[in-house]
């Protein structure tokens, strides 16, 4: 492999590099964990370049490369890291074999039933039975109080009849820092949905934060054009984040796991 070829080659692993960590943290429940597999699927690479030269999509191949790694030390979960953390792990020990990995990669991720395939090393029909029953698994999670933070009218109204169809109660939109965190505090939502950049140039990011401080650990899903500003590799980082423009079953995958993962016995039934 020339010097050219493999400069192109880390430039495409780093590209993806920001999308394996955000799925290898919501595989294992932790960042750390997902950190620590994501940086030995790297040292992997490295080590033996040309498995991520044997198939035509480099990030297909660097997320394959992560499930060999993943997989050969026994798929872990990591150790939570606070009580949605917990939660999650829970939940997580009672779905059936491989379905978390399959939704994410399909729903979150957005590769094609044979990418996800081709990452697991099973079949494409598998890979769909696989998704099929995350799905089913998912839609039984309990419904619960949603919160949009969003500035875009008409995202808002879709995120809204996305999040209603599903049996979720909205619990209202906010367009700014001040509104989100108002509502939050008057009617306290189960889940909160997020944009990070708001109509008044204020955060959302800061919303969550003065929200969380105010009402307690909840799941966040940050849906955003800028998903490089929470995928920073410093702390703290998104569980769930969906880059804008997004997809509906991006937005119904996301928001059945936050509730799934972080259900309690007050959301309700």
């Amino acid at each position: 492999m020339s010097s050219d070829t493999t400069s192109d080659l880390a430039d495409l692993v780093a590209a993806s590099l920001p999308y394996l960590r955000r799925y290898a943290r919501a595989l294992t429940g932790s960042q750390d964990t997902g950190d620590r597999y994501a940086a030995a699927t790297l040292e992997a690479i490295l080590a033996e370049r040309s498995f991520i030269g044997e198939m035509s999509s480099p990030k297909v191949a660097l997320f394959r490369a992560f499930h060999v790694v993943w997989s050969s030390a026994g798929a872990p979960l990591g150790e939570a890291e606070d009580n949605l953390s917990a939660r999650a792990q829970h939940h997580m020990a009672h779905l059936t074999a491989n379905t978390r990995e399959a939704l994410l990669l399909h729903s979150v991720e957005g590769f094609t039933t044979a990418e996800v395939a081709a990452i697991m090393k099973i079949t494409t029909d598998e890979a769909s039975e696989l998704i099929d029953i995350a799905h089913a698994e998912m839609r039984s999670s309990i419904a619960g109080r949603v919160m949009i933070i969003e500035d875009e009218p008409i995202i808002a109204v879709d995120l809204r009849a996305i999040v209603t169809d599903m049996g979720h109660e909205v619990t209202g939109i906010a367009r700014t820092r001040a509104e989100a965190v108002a509502l939050a505090k008057a009617t306290p939502p189960d889940l909160v949905l997020a944009d990070i950049q708001l109509a008044d140039k204020s955060s959302g990011i800061d919303a969550v934060h003065d929200i969380l401080n105010a009402l307690g650990d909840r799941p966040v899903i940050f849906i955003t054009a800028f998903p490089e500003r929470l995928l920073t590799g410093t702390r703290p980082e998104p569980a769930f984040l969906i880059t804008k423009p997004y997809d509906e079953d991006q937005v119904r995958s996301s928001v059945s796991q936050a509730m799934f993962f972080a259900s309690t016995a007050t959301l309700s039934a």
